[in-house]
């Protein structure tokens, strides 16, 4: 009788098992093939033949869910090398496995692996080592980063050799619901592997810099143009033009960070406000969600129509709850509502508080009551008169998706340029027979290329 554990891997390893599959998306037609990897645009004949190393990502978040963080910084990462976004699994009842494969218009490839229900932890992990490596080789990746979202995927990827190795944490994912019990021991793994660890806020900074020797803090940022569109659009998008005045909006993930109770009280405190609520329900049951005549789900929206709706608001909303999975959060949203030209008023969220609420650009309230004092006095404050759109505007030309994204490769250059230089450095010759007696103890030390690039 055949071991299940030899038939698993028989499954694996064969090509006849499961495949590579190119899709088409938003009806343009699916690639044939993976494009070349770039190459070092130089005059120097040395360099010139050379390959920009890939950018291969690994990831809890689906690409077509939320656009966010990893969205803003691999789109800009694809100008001028290729990314890989590797998402976890979808499970189905096939019994065949396969990629899926397809290409956005930044130049993202995303890849989606399909399994089977009802399959073994070590199973999971043997199928997705198995698929990533069948994928470098088809893609021919070979001088590449590899760029952590979830540190569950230290359990199927360790095996490989990057020549860096980035963990962009932007939340403390074992606070939040339906967290996996060894995320935090993947995690310990994660950082004994990177090169670099990328905090998405600055309370996360403070947790995370004494476990690691390079942390650095990445806070939200922003593209002030796209949002600075909501300053001057008349037209209102359909569902939301017969939602009466004054409305209080918030868009995001409506999950356990939501406070519930503070939007219920805020409803029935004035039933004349409007709560626009968008974005998609997820880990909650939706039937808890409070329902007034005065509470309005709208469900999710592009990235693209953001602007529209945020344009007929009065005022933007961060009702999260203070609980363990909004500890360290630093949302998005906030800077982005900033450059829409609206008042926001905030629980006091950390990476609220500080810097926004520091500066005066953020009213921070607890509790219902105080919301609803805090939004009427955003809405009585004539912003241009009071000087609070320009405060506005000079704290958030700072910020930019694009120069966060030049920090960080700057960074990870470095690392890499001083791996060459420890590979590429020759070996300190022996001393002689005849070496003066004062050299004769001198230790020979040799750098290994594969400690050095085996991480």
């Amino acid at each position: 009788m055949s071991h299940p554990e030899n038939n698993l891997k028989n499954k694996v390893n064969s090509s006849g098992n499961w495949k590579i599959r190119f899709t088409s998306l938003d009806g343009v037609g699916a690639p044939s093939q993976f494009a070349p990897s770039s190459k070092i645009n130089s005059t120097n004949s040395q360099t010139s033949h050379l390959e920009i190393p890939d950018l291969v990502c690994l990831s809890h978040l689906r690409w077509d869910f939320v656009y966010q963080r990893p969205q803003h910084l691999l789109s800009r990462c694809a100008k001028n090398r290729r990314v890989f976004f590797i998402e976890e699994p979808v499970f189905s009842p096939d019994a065949n496995w396969r990629l899926d494969v397809s290409i956005r218009d930044s130049g993202v490839w995303v890849i989606v692996p399909h399994l089977s229900e009802g399959m073994s932890e070590e199973a999971i992990k043997m199928a997705q080592q198995a698929m990533l490596d069948a994928l470098f080789e088809q893609a021919q990746v070979r001088s590449y980063i590899l760029w952590y979202y979830t540190p569950m995927a230290m359990a199927f990827s360790s095996h490989l050799k990057p020549i860096a190795v980035v963990y962009d944490c932007m939340d403390e994912l074992s606070a939040f619901k339906g967290a996996p019990p060894s995320l935090k021991t993947h995690e310990a793994a994660l950082f004994s592997r990177a090169d670099l660890v990328f905090t998405g806020g600055h309370s996360l900074y403070e947790v995370k810099r004494h476990q690691h020797h390079s942390v650095h803090a990445f806070p939200s940022s922003i593209e002030r143009a796209h949002f600075a569109q909501a300053r001057n659009l008349i037209e209102e998008p359909a569902d939301q033009a017969d939602i009466p005045h004054p409305r209080l909006g918030f868009y995001g993930v409506v999950d356990e960070r939501m406070d519930i109770e503070l939007l219920r009280g805020m409803a029935e405190a004035r039933p004349h406000w409007h709560l626009v609520i968008i974005g998609p329900v997820v880990k909650i049951d939706p039937e808890t969600l409070p329902r007034h005549p005065n509470i309005h789900y709208l469900g999710g929206k592009s990235y693209q129509e953001l602007p529209a709706y945020l344009a007929g608001w009065d005022v933007a909303l961060l009702p999260f709850a203070i609980n363990e999975s909004t500890r360290f959060i630093s949302p998005t949203k906030t800077p982005e509502y900033l450059a829409a030209g609206k008042p926001v008023v905030s629980t006091p969220i950390r990476d609220v508080i500080r810097p926004y609420g520091q500066e005066g650009l953020v009213r921070i309230a607890s509790t219902a009551s105080e919301f609803v004092a805090a939004a009427e006095a955003a809405m009585n404050e004539n912003i241009e008169a009071s000087g609070w759109l320009q405060e506005v505007d000079a704290f958030l030309a700072q910020n930019s998706w694009d120069r966060t994204w030049g920090q960080m490769i700057q960074l990870i250059e470095a690392v890499i340029r001083d791996r060459m230089a420890s590979v590429e450095k020759p070996a300190a010759l022996p001393k002689s027979a005849t070496s003066a007696p004062e050299n004769r103890h001198a230790v020979s030390v040799k750098t290994s290329s594969t400690t050095a690039l085996n991480r």
